[in-house]
This record gives structure tokens, sequence and C-alpha cells, in this order.
């Protein structure tokens, strides 16, 4: 019974520790193994491929399939806590890498969900401890909450041009250019206003084209003030992060921004104590 439970630790500290240097291992050929299956689905996916190799890569992909499937069950077996695994992010990302090459036995259309695997490599998280470096994206949500409103303001400006310029260009181009109806008007809008250009709709008309040159203008004007808006909520979150200081007496950790003294007993938040 003991050699049992000692084996399941060994397992355990395998496949779940990865700072140590059996687990490093483990999730590293994993992650190979995961590498070469998405090669397969996509070299499956080119037709020449497919019709001279479909057998072999079948084979071969049932093969990742067992391999998963074998993974997944000695987690489960070597879990304390099973049911916990199973439910957690983590259980289920390694469940979807097994479905869909289930699925592809019985399902032929299904072995394209096989690019569903992908997800697993949110496991090099562990792999090479990037976790911490994760902390950072809470400076792009708070970025992202701040210029929420903004942003909104700005795509609701936009979507008012690209409806005017879109009107405008079926007034005066008609259908006879292309412009059939108002959301094909539209269309054209977002495209030029965008700076795409996809050429399938071309104002004939000089009044047309004087309009057309408008909208490239106001598209190069105002194509950079997302980025602005973001970009300055993105260093404002950055800029009040450094600022926000624990009282080195009281260890209060809750300041204004640009404090420079602690509310509650009055010493100065950046000097360090002797």
């Amino acid at each position: 019974m003991d050699s049992n439970n000692d084996w399941r630790q060994r397992l355990y500290v395998m496949i779940f520790q990865s700072d140590t240097t059996a687990g490093r291992r483990f999730d590293g050929i994993l992650l190979l193994i995961i590498l070469a299956s998405l090669v397969i689905v996509m070299l499956d996916s080119i037709d020449q491929i497919h019709q001279n190799y479909a057998d072999v890569l079948a084979y071969i992909e049932w093969g990742f399939t067992l391999v998963f499937l074998i993974e997944y069950g000695l987690r489960l077996y070597c879990s304390p806590k099973p049911l916990r695994y199973a439910f957690s992010f983590y259980g289920l990302v390694d469940l979807l890498a097994i479905v869909p090459g289930i699925l592809a036995l019985y399902y032929s259309d299904a072995q394209y969900l096989l690019i569903i695997r992908i997800i697993r490599m949110l496991r090099i998280f562990r792999v090479l401890k990037l976790s911490p470096y994760l902390k950072q994206a809470n400076y792009l949500m708070a970025a992202l909450r701040g210029s929420k409103q903004k942003i909104v303001v700005f795509l609701l400006s936009v979507c008012t041009l690209v409806t005017v310029f879109g009107t405008l260009m079926y007034v005066i181009e008609g259908p006879e250019h292309g412009f059939t109806s108002i959301p094909k008007g539209i269309y054209w809008a977002i495209v030029t206003l965008t700076t795409v250009g996809f050429g399938d709709i071309v104002p004939k008309t000089p009044l047309g084209q004087v309009i057309s040159s408008l909208v490239m203008i106001t598209g190069y004007s105002i194509i950079a003030v997302p980025t602005g808006i973001f970009s300055a909520e993105l260093a404002s979150a950055m800029r009040g992060e450094q600022l926000q200081h624990d009282c080195p007496v009281c260890k209060k950790d809750s300041h204004e921004p640009n404090a420079a003294f602690c509310s509650r007993c009055g010493n100065n938040l950046f000097k360090k104590l002797e």
C-alpha cells in the first residue's frame, strides 16, 4: 500500500510540479508532442498531402490522441482531488485536447477541431515560470477600463461619419457605379476611412472623388485616436502603480496616487527606515 502511495506521489511530482527536473522534462516532452500534433493537423489541411497521406496522418493523429488520453488518465490517477483537477482550468484544457480526436474517429468533419489543442500551449507558462509576468496584464485591464467611455464615444462618432459618407456616396454615385444601396456605401466608407482600400467599389464622378479624398484624409487624421487614448490611460495606470507605496512606519497601503506622506502617521512614503 505504501509503495502504491509512493508511486502516486512520484507521479504527481513529475506531472504537476514543473519546478522539478522531472516535471520540467515531462512538460517539455509534452509540449513537443503538442507541437507535433499541431503540425500534423496543419499538414492534413493541405489538399495534396491529404490525398496522398490521409491514412498515415490519421494513424499518427490517433496515436497523439492516445498519448493525451493516457496523460489525462494519469493526472486523474495521481491527483489528490481528481474532480477538482477535472473541473479546473487546465483540466478542461486537457479534456479539450482529447475530445476532438475522439470525435474525428466518428465524424470526419470534426478533424479540424483538433486545432483546439493549441490551447494546451498555455502550459508553457508553468514550464518557463512566466506567471509573474501575467500580473502586468493588470495594467492593460486598468487602461481598458479607463479608456472605455472615450473609445465608445470615438466609435459612435466613426459610425456616424461612415453613415453620412456612405449615404452621400449612394446619392452621388448611384447603382450604376457600384453603390447599389446605403449599406453598400457604408461598407465603402468603412474600407476607405480605415485606409484599407480594397478597390472593389470606386467613385467615378468628380464630386464622388472629392468626397473620397476627404474620407481618406479624415481616416489618416483619426486612425491614431484610439491608440492615443489607450496609451495615455496605460501610462497613467503604470504611473499610479509606481506612486503607491506602503508606509514604512504604520504599513498603511492605501494612499492617493500623488501622495508623498502617509495620511495616517504623516511619515515620508518614499523614505526608508534606518
